[in-house]
């Protein structure tokens, strides 16, 4: 059997990193972990390839050497795997469907030949067991959770390494909390369920056997979600594997309850992590009630998040704006909050609501949908009908986008980080391609650039105050000219 395994365009978005990656001359973010964890799971026999498209075109010829092509994908892909199912219909070649995308609108799909849903260490053993015996069904799926503890190494050998600048791992699925927006443990449940530490060394094992050291990013919705393993088994692991290591940092998402545990900060600062995504959302205590979002009330965020940085943990921060609670004034409360806390990259989106959430069930029950979810964070829009005036709530959201990523105070939130970050002790080792992305840094920021004086002033600044951090000072600049062009093309 022979199986080429298809990701989608990733569309240029503010997690694409486009603009940013061909600083380093990498040509997309990280490659498909679902589907190289599927590719493991699939009889060892079996002929595989991996096509990800954003890495090189698909071709008919990649086509039509497979029986089957397996298609995972998210929300914002969606164009692009309709296409790839077009193509491969059009070739005559079945098409075996799954992933978040697919999970959440398989109605939308009615062409597909096989939907192998929800989590696949479940359903795709049925599927395969069924077409072994010649009758595979259209539709697999499972309200059950699956003991991660049996997941296999994903099979790293079939992605060109070299054109990515991280890879993606996981160590735990579902999350606590219940959030009124997140479809996380809709998909994945409340329990967080966890790998081994064994199984985490075994996949670092075979990146670091192909000759990667570059970035890890742990791709958990909530890394934190079961601190005892993290601080029993895990971290030491972790610890103690990366002794004789050079490179791989780490990062991942949390709760900002982290900041409330400094003995788990210093363990995951020793343990290589150095960034940290977190849910702030909003500055505004009355949408936090109104969200469910609880772990964020009553506490005093900007000093959480410098908590954060203080221990060696750059926190990204995800916001949005559209909460029936917010009034005209949050526009305004969330630059100062952005500004404030030294959160270099923040996200800031429409409040959407992803079918199976709570908020999604409200919505619908008040006639206040509107539209399909179209998966991008930062393009304005929304699927829903807002309590502020929708032009109202667009024009706001533009105007913290343009003051949050102009480059005066763009690189004036650099600097208030770079003030606060005490970095973790890991020796990184400055490779000719970072070397090469500052050169071009100083040519397309420092030269050509609207962003020239400021560039500067933080190179000379980070020179003399904060030396350590200068590649991290570069990096950043780069980030900031990526979230501008994003900015720029799509809420302009």
């Amino acid at each position: 059997m022979r199986v080429l395994l298809v990701y989608p365009v990733f569309p240029d978005t503010f997690w694409s990193f486009k603009h940013a990656l061909e600083f380093v001359r990498k040509k997309a973010g990280a490659p498909p972990l679902g589907l190289l964890t599927v590719a493991a799971l699939l009889p060892e026999p079996w002929e595989k390839r991996l096509v990800d498209m954003n890495v090189r075109a698909l071709s008919d010829a990649d086509i039509q050497w497979a029986d089957m092509v397996f298609v995972s994908a998210m929300v914002i892909q969606r164009d692009s795997a309709r296409q790839v199912i077009d193509r491969c219909r059009d070739l005559g070649v079945k098409v075996v469907a799954g992933g978040p995308l697919f999970t959440i609108e398989p109605e939308e799909f009615a062409d597909v030949d096989h939907l192998v849903l929800n989590e696949g260490e479940i359903t795709l053993p049925q599927f395969l067991a069924d077409l072994e015996q010649g009758e595979p069904q259209r539709l697999y799926t499972t309200d059950q959770f699956p003991d991660i503890t049996q997941v296999p190494v994903p099979l790293w050998h079939l992605a060109d390494l070299k054109s990515y600048e991280t890879v993606s791992i996981q160590f735990s699925r579902g999350c606590p909390f219940n959030c009124d927006f997140c479809n996380v443990t809709v998909l994945l449940g409340h329990r967080p369920r966890t790998k081994t530490a064994q199984q985490i060394i075994a996949e670092l094992d075979a990146l670091y056997a192909l000759g990667w050291r570059r970035g890890v990013f742990f791709v958990d919705d909530n890394f934190i979600g079961n601190r005892r393993v993290l601080k029993e088994s895990v971290l030491p692991a972790l610890i103690e594997w990366r002794r004789d290591k050079e490179g791989l940092t780490f990062n991942t998402e949390v709760s900002i309850n982290l900041s409330d545990d400094p003995e788990l900060m210093r363990l995951m600062s020793e343990a290589g992590f150095n960034t940290v995504f977190v849910g702030i959302e909003t500055p505004n205590e009355d949408s936090l009630a109104e969200c469910n979002k609880f772990q964020n009330k009553g506490r005093d965020l900007v000093e959480s998040v410098k908590r954060l940085h203080r221990s060696g943990l750059q926190v990204q921060g995800g916001f949005i704006v559209g909460f029936d609670s917010d009034t005209p004034r949050i526009f305004q409360q969330q630059i100062e909050f952005i500004q404030r806390s030294g959160i270099v990259t923040a996200m800031v989106g429409l409040l959407q609501a992803p079918p199976g959430t709570k908020l999604y069930e409200r919505m619908k029950q008040e006639g206040r949908l509107i539209s399909s979810l179209s998966g991008d964070n930062v393009n304005g829009s929304t699927n829903i009908i807002p309590r502020m005036d929708l032009e109202a709530l667009r024009k706001g959201y533009r105007e913290i986008l343009d003051h949050i990523y102009s480059p005066q105070h763009y690189y004036e939130r650099v600097r208030t980080f770079l003030q606060d970050y005490e970095p973790p002790k890991i020796h990184i080792k400055i490779d000719a391609g970072y070397v090469a992305a500052f050169f071009r840094s100083i040519y397309r920021l420092g030269i050509k650039g609207q962003e020239r004086v400021q560039y500067w002033k933080l190179v000379f600044w980070t020179l003399f105050r904060k030396p350590r951090l200068f590649p991290l000072a570069i990096t950043m600049a780069i980030y900031g000219f990526h979230f501008r062009r994003v900015a720029e093309t799509h809420v302009h």
